[in-house]
């Protein structure tokens, strides 16, 4: 992440602050500053449909800290690949992971613009470990292995994270092709953390109804079953796949949010 200020300030220009974007709307819902009034607007929008859907973001945040602190806990995992990463906030990736092991290495990857302004100033590491940025598209596997190759040794078993994203991609078969295509290379050992909102109530319908209105890109929100099989050929960590809330939970008695995922390692 040593780009020049030229560079970053090119950044900057390529933002659109007409146009609701996925990351800025999360950091609204997470409680964070950096949004925009359209993204604002979006966020109350479908909060209004949806009153749940704060409670299911931050319930998501929550189940990225308690998965990623397993895989670099118990699993002994030192490399993450997070896919989709959106805008910096409490408890990102590298801070978790380099809490448990200080040389943990991690490669943050969006390719919304202010995620790449923030991700240069914010995403820091431990002197003992690595943080590093690749700006490129979920669609493109190829070029997402390749740079994160960079900072990461892909022959050593790697966390592939993909948080909330695959549900922007509009074929179901094209987000599982995604899945197997980043997963293929890394060896046995790896692991995919996963999740997606469901569309297992009218309410989480109609939210995503209302964001596929006006907010870039749409998210197409899919069923249990289907969510699961992005883990296909995989040994998921109990207790499976399942509300992310119920995944090794913090709290006695959790309540439960349309949004499924877990762990799984590839054996």
């Amino acid at each position: 992440m040593t780009d020049s200020p030229a560079m970053a300030a090119e950044q900057a220009r390529r933002i659109d602050t007409s146009v609701p974007q996925t990351a800025r709307v999360w950091n609204y819902w997470l409680g964070g500053k950096d949004n925009y009034a359209v993204d604002r607007k979006l966020g109350d929008e479908v909060e209004a449909a949806f009153p749940e859907m704060v409670a299911l973001a931050r319930a998501s945040r929550a189940f990225l800290t308690r998965a990623v602190r397993y895989l670099a806990g118990e699993a002994g995992i030192r490399q993450f690949l997070d896919v989709g990463t959106g805008l910096p906030t409490a408890d990102n990736t590298h801070e978790v992971a380099q809490a448990v092991d200080p040389t943990s290495r991690i490669v943050y990857v969006d390719s919304d613009p202010l995620v790449l302004v923030h991700a240069r100033a914010l995403l820091t590491s431990a002197p003992e470990g690595r943080t590093d940025y690749v700006e490129a598209d979920l669609r493109d596997p190829d070029r997402i292995l390749q740079e994160a190759g960079r900072a990461l040794d892909l022959s050593q078993p790697v966390a592939l994270i993909l948080g909330g994203i695959l549900g922007h991609i509009e074929s179901h078969d094209e987000a599982r092709s995604l899945v197997a295509r980043l997963l293929a290379p890394l060896p046995s050992g790896s692991y995919l953390l996963s999740s997606d909102g469901s569309n297992t109530s009218e309410g989480v319908v109609e939210a995503a109804r209302i964001w596929n209105l006006s907010a870039n890109p749409r998210y197409h929100v899919r069923s249990p079953r289907q969510i699961a099989a992005y883990f296909d050929g995989l040994m998921p960590v109990e207790p499976g796949i399942v509300s992310v809330a119920h995944w090794r939970p913090d709290t006695a008695h959790p309540v439960f949010v349309d949004t499924y995922g877990g762990v799984a390692r590839k054996p």
